[in-house]
């Protein structure tokens, strides 16, 4: 492609403590933890892609664009000058676009420091500068009602992936079912990126081409040659009281069930990242996490890239993960398309950014809702499928997996 010739500008400012309020109330660009991260505000550049190389494509695309662009960074730290917020889809077949959108104007703020970044076409006028805050618009409640795939229907969709996993078609397969409602017109979403963030601090809070969520899965940062992910499978809900949830955690720490779904997603992000790095290491056992309504079953991936491979290189060596998936990886994608009746969409696919070094953080877009331009809402959860994986449990885990959209919508 003839990548457009762009300029970009950093240049500190004053620290801005409400990220969100600057936002598009109706496209909103956030990538955000514990209220630090990166808003994003109009479209210097939109890339659109799709098919089985959409993420590789992204990549040759992005190298093209950093190429062509005069860049003035005095401040030279993860998340100054120019860079792209994406989004894929989780699916090669998928009618939903995966895009890199780079914004006019990107606010970032991270341990106390601040600073704005302006992106326009060479030769043109440079953006205004908006920094001042919005205030939220009218609230809204609305609810989130079963789609495609009905509790009944994802009961019989589990019991028939057992059926399959006990016949050795394969290991695992991650089955999801589907919620819909409708906005009002003209509704602030930033309302719902303030809810989750504000409610789950500690994952990555997103809005990406009217992906909006807040997934506690890192599927990988890159940051000046250094990899680190951190690997979720294996879930259970919270106590009501200190002794339950402590009774809890360490009943999803001794599971042979979550301990075997487990196994299998690090088993494959360490054989997505092995021919990328020199030096690769992970946690000795799982650990929990603690999240608001859920326990999570965790392992931590370090490393050293040795082969010059940018964040979008790494995300398309990694998709899709067992945690998303399942193992083997084909076989367990040919039982989604069986088993579910929809297109996923971005749901359980790569959503972050990336800088022009090709540093970058990236999420799987988990708790997550996809909104469209007219309204339409269609949220999203799933649950590892295993041979001793009873479907009324799974269906009632994703109910716990639904819980933050949900109440954020309502």
């Amino acid at each position: 492609m003839n990548a457009p010739a762009l300029t970009v500008e950093t240049s500190p400012i004053a620290d801005i403590r409400q990220l969100i309020l600057l936002l598009d109330q109706r496209a909103p660009l956030l990538w955000m933890r514990r209220n630090q991260g990166l808003a994003g505000i109009g479209t210097a550049l939109r890339l659109e892609f799709s098919g089985p190389t959409r993420m590789q494509d992204a990549a040759a695309a992005w190298r093209d664009v950093v190429a062509a662009a005069t860049v003035t960074d005095p401040l030279a730290r993860t998340g100054t000058g120019l860079l792209a917020f994406g989004t894929f889809a989780f699916d090669d077949s998928s009618s939903q676009t995966s895009v890199l959108i780079v914004p006019e104007v990107i606010v970032g703020r991270e341990d106390g420091q601040c600073w704005v970044t302006r992106i326009w076409p060479t030769g043109q006028a440079a953006p205004e500068i908006p920094l001042a805050l919005q205030p939220l618009g009218d609230e809204y409640r609305i609810s989130l009602l079963p789609g495609a795939l009905t509790p009944a229907g994802y009961r019989e969709a589990v019991s028939a992936a057992v059926t399959h996993i006990g016949d050795r078609d394969l290991s695992k397969v991650v089955l999801a079912r589907d919620l819909v409602g409708h906005l009002p017109a003209e509704s602030d979403l930033r309302r719902l990126l303030t809810e989750l963030a504000l409610g789950y601090p500690d994952c990555w809070t997103y809005a990406v081409d009217g992906l909006v969520g807040s997934s506690p899965e890192t599927l990988i940062r890159a940051d000046h040659n250094e990899v680190n992910a951190r690997v979720l499978a294996g879930t259970i809900s919270r106590g009501a009281d200190a002794a339950a949830d402590l009774e809890a955690a360490l009943t999803l720490a001794t599971s042979s069930k979550d301990g075997d779904e487990h196994e299998f997603a690090v088993q494959s992000v360490l054989a997505a990242l092995r021919p990328h790095t020199s030096v690769l290491t992970t946690s000795e056992i799982p650990f929990t996490v603690k999240l608001p309504n859920l326990w999570h079953l965790a392992t931590d991936v370090e490393g050293t890239l040795s082969d010059g491979s940018t964040s979008l290189d790494l995300i398309a060596a990694m998709h899709p993960t067992a945690a998303v998936a399942g193992t083997p990886t084909q076989d367990a994608l040919a039982l989604i398309r069986e088993l579910e009746p929809f297109d996923r969409g971005r749901y359980a696919g790569p959503v972050g950014w990336v800088g022009a070094d090709g540093d970058g953080e990236w999420a799987i877009a988990l708790r997550c809702a996809q909104v469209t331009p007219a309204g339409d809402v269609t949220a999203y959860a799933g649950c590892g499928i295993v041979l001793d994986s009873d479907p009324d449990r799974e269906l009632a885990e994703t109910k716990m997996k639904f819980r933050p959209v949900v109440e954020a919508f309502g």
